[in-house]
């Protein structure tokens, strides 16, 4: 006979087991009555139907919530907004974490969450978050493992206004929400079942748990809502919003003064219960994080980050198909290269493009067909040319008055996939040229989410008939311990995006498979745990030799401490080509073999004090080429208002290989030294959940040093030839950002900024540090100090009011 206490944890697996195998479902009620959003437990909460028995999602998948760690839920709901009301139980209530953060940001903190499907059709969750400290986080979830808020490369810019509070109590801590339907989409029927989940995050002890358990063996999440049932006659609001706005910037640095005043207004209009116009009226982005500039040795451009509001909130279906990179809009002039002779000229152009407007349309019928439209126009932009020998000026137009264009199409079907079809278009006035590329996507899952087959066929035209196409194809098993996929693409030497996209190498094809095993459940030494092997090979389309090709293998994992480790070690076992760096059609140069490994740790942000580290090295098959890198970021937690995170960088590319210029009948390369050194503080100081002072430092320092010159043959590889001297690069970069804001209203904002920042860029090698940081700082120093206010007007409020 079993004995109660072997008997009970069995008890608890076939429960869990049961419950994994179904959806809950828990029923609303209507009411007229008064709530107050102040996060205390009032009686008419009572009469609500409670949620409970929630099952942990990570680390220990499938495991019921300790009864000392209950979590009780209740919904209400009336004619203005969803009203959520969290009891959350913990038995060591003062070692319950409760960072403060700026909005969207993840801090040490616990947490509670919803996830809310007005159509219940498995595509996209609206979710809304509350920390233990009252800070609100909120994203759109339409990609996989939108679980915990933590997890790595989740989009939070998406922003909604809803009302949310949190109140500690001696057995835990409680949270109400109130979710305004203008924040969320649903149809008109007069009977709504939702789809519908909860979420609560025990930071100390890293667990993660659902009110309807989630199959951690399964890549997708958003089909594994439970229900939401008693919702009626729920009439969608007005969807109308009006944020004004004004700016004055005060800036003094080595071109003198200047003081500039801006007004504008950013407009959201919901169109119906489905879609959403924003658009925005000269707009003011002059408060946006800066650019982490770098001395760019490579054949590529730089690629930034996008940081303006208007083209990283909401913006997930225009994602689609990776065809739409932000920052072309408003970026420098493209044509200042055709308007001058470099020889007897001089070009003076601006460093940027104004963007006179912009408008995108976006959302998903309740049929499962998203929509996304998004236009913006910049205006036309002159430079000035001067001729070198008479001094004389004259007038040129470095970049055109032109119309940027985004379409997608995206329908879902069966809750887990879809086809797609994009569209950009750049438009320009004149005779400067036009750019158009179209794509068609397809992602299928299986029933059970068990396999994926996705794909692409994308085609681009620029006139004057310059024409190019990509395609690719993947199998991949998403389910269970063993997963695996197989890819493989095609592009052709004319397939170009970079008008509205971006991209970097064309003209090859490439084949590429993985294999990776991970745990699903805690062991001995690891709460997750996960090996990867991938190989891939990548060859060009003219010549059939190799320009990639590797063998890695990688092992990552968190310890049962909550430690980040991993390691990789790859291969590169053939030598390979380069058909970029030579700026040449048609010309490459060789890569040899080489040999990498990497490790990081990252220790656990719960500790006051935690540190990440990251090392890198590469040992190529060639006398003396070595590359290695090493950072470390200490971050310490002084309490939960101060924040103070440093990080350093330091790498070395000794006897790098690269180009370096031409002559008027050779291909210049040089075997230089390369050396970077990056230091970054970054300090946050919370006065209140709705108030921050945050500090952002960075400097930059890069040389490269050559030290023998060579000829590129046309078979790629290299000949000596005479040393040629001033070909060194010598760079360095300050930014500082000081800012303060205040959310002083839902959706309404104080900024204040201060920054200074300062280049500096000579051939002229400098190898000590302080002479850089004089040069840099005696004569570029630029500072800037700005106040923006931003003010949310509802069009609802306001008829209210009346």
């Amino acid at each position: 006979m079993l004995r109660t206490p072997r008997l009970f944890p069995l008890i608890c697996l076939l429960a869990s087991l049961s419950l994994m195998a179904q959806k809950k479902t828990v029923r609303t009620s209507f009411t007229d009555a008064s709530i107050s959003i102040d996060g205390t437990m009032e009686k008419l909460w009572e009469t609500a139907e409670p949620a409970t028995d929630f099952v942990m999602y990570q680390p220990d998948n499938g495991k019921l919530i300790a009864p000392e760690k209950r979590a009780t839920v209740r919904v209400l709901y009336n004619q203005e907004a969803l009203y959520i009301f969290a009891e959350l139980q913990d038995d060591q209530p003062d070692k319950i974490l409760k960072e403060i953060t700026q909005r969207d940001n993840i801090g040490v903190a616990d947490m509670f969450g919803v996830f809310i499907n007005g159509f219940n059709d498995g595509q996209q969750d609206f979710q809304f978050f509350v920390s233990a400290s009252g800070v609100q986080m909120d994203r759109l979830a339409t990609e996989d493992n939108e679980v915990a808020p933590d997890n790595f490369g989740q989009d939070f810019s998406w922003d909604a206004i809803w009302d949310s509070a949190v109140r500690l109590t001696s057995t835990g801590w409680n949270v109400e929400m109130k979710i305004p339907y203008a924040a969320l989409r649903f149809s008109d029927a007069s009977i709504q079942t939702w789809g519908i989940n909860f979420y609560r995050g025990i930071r100390r002890d890293r667990q993660h748990y659902t009110w309807n358990p989630i199959r951690f063996d399964e890549k997708l999440t958003r089909t594994q809502n439970g229900l939401l049932e008693g919702l009626q006659n729920l009439k969608p609001p007005t969807r109308l919003f009006f944020i004004p706005y004004t700016s004055f910037y005060h800036e003094q640095g080595p071109a003198g003064k200047d003081d500039r005043f801006k007004a504008g207004l950013d407009v959201k209009y919901g169109i119906n219960e489905s879609f959403t116009l924003d658009a925005i009226l000269v707009p003011d982005f002059g408060q946006t994080k800066y650019d982490n500039l770098i001395l760019n040795l490579s054949p590529y451009e730089q690629q930034f980050a996008e940081n303006r509001p208007f083209f990283t909130e909401g913006t997930d279906l225009f994602s689609k198909g990776d065809l739409f990179y932000s920052r072309r809009i408003g970026a420098a002039p493209s044509f200042g290269y055709t308007t001058y002779d470099s020889a007897t000229e001089t070009l003076d152009q601006p460093a940027t493009v104004n963007l006179l407007n912009a408008v995108k349309i976006s959302g998903r019928t309740n049929h499962g067909l998203g929509i996304g439209v998004l236009n913006a126009v910049t205006e036309e932009t002159h430079g000035t040319v001067t001729d070198i020998a008479t001094g004389s000026k004259r007038s040129v137009v470095v970049e055109p008055l032109t119309n940027y264009n985004v379409l997608v199409l995206d329908q879902r079907f069966n809750q887990n996939s879809s086809v797609s079809f994009v569209n950009t278009n750049v438009s320009r006035d004149g005779s400067f040229y036009d750019a158009n590329v179209s794509a068609f996507l397809f992602n299928l899952n299986t029933k059970k989410n068990t396999y994926n087959l996705s794909g692409d066929f994308k085609y681009s035209y620029i006139e004057s008939d310059y024409q190019g196409f990509k395609t690719a194809l993947n199998l991949e098993k998403t389910s269970g311990q063993y997963r695996w996929s197989l890819f493989g693409k095609y592009i052709s030497n004319n397939y170009d995006i970079n008008d509205l996209g971006y991209i970097a190498q064309t003209n090859y094809h490439n084949a590429y498979a993985d294999a990776s095993y991970r745990i699903l459940n805690p062991t001995k030494w690891f709460n997750t745990f996960r090996v990867d092997v991938r190989s891939s090979v990548e060859l060009q389309n003219n010549t059939g030799k190799p320009q990639d090709a590797f063998f890695n293998v990688g092992a990552q994992g968190n310890s049962v401490v909550n430690d980040y480790y991993y390691a990789l070690v790859q291969l590169n076992p053939i030598e390979t080509f380069d058909f970029y760096m030579p700026r040449s059609p048609g010309r490459y140069s060789y890569v040899p073999k080489s040999a990498l490994a990497q490790l990081i740790f990252s220790s656990n942000y719960n500790r006051p004090f935690a540190l990440d580290v990251n090392v890198v090295g590469r040992k190529y098959d060639e006398d003396r080429r070595l590359t290695y890198a090493w950072n470390f970021s200490p971050r310490y937690r002084v309490n939960d208002k101060l924040m103070l995170i440093y990080t350093f960088e330091y790498s070395r590319d000794l006897s790098d290989r690269g180009y370096v210029g031409n002559t008027d009948t050779d291909i210049l390369y040089a075997e230089r030294d390369i050396k970077t050194i990056v230091s970054q503080l970054s300090a946050k100081y919370a006065l209140n959940n709705k108030m921050t002072l945050n500090l952002s430092a960075r400097y930059y320092w890069s040389y490269s040093e050559n030290r023998r010159m060579f000829t590129l043959r046309d078979d790629g590889y290299l000949d000596g030839t005479d040393f040629i001297a001033g070909l060194d690069d010598n760079f360095n970069v300050w930014n500082m950002d000081l800012n303060y804001s205040w959310w002083f209203a839902p959706g309404s904002q104080l900024s204040v900024l201060y920054r200074n920042n300062a280049l500096d860029y000579t051939n002229i090698i400098r190898h000590r540090f302080n002479d850089n940081v004089r040069e840099l700082f005696d004569d570029n120093l630029n500072n800037v100090f700005s106040i923006s206010v931003r003010y949310y007007i509802d069009y609802n409020s306001l008829r209210r009011r009346k």
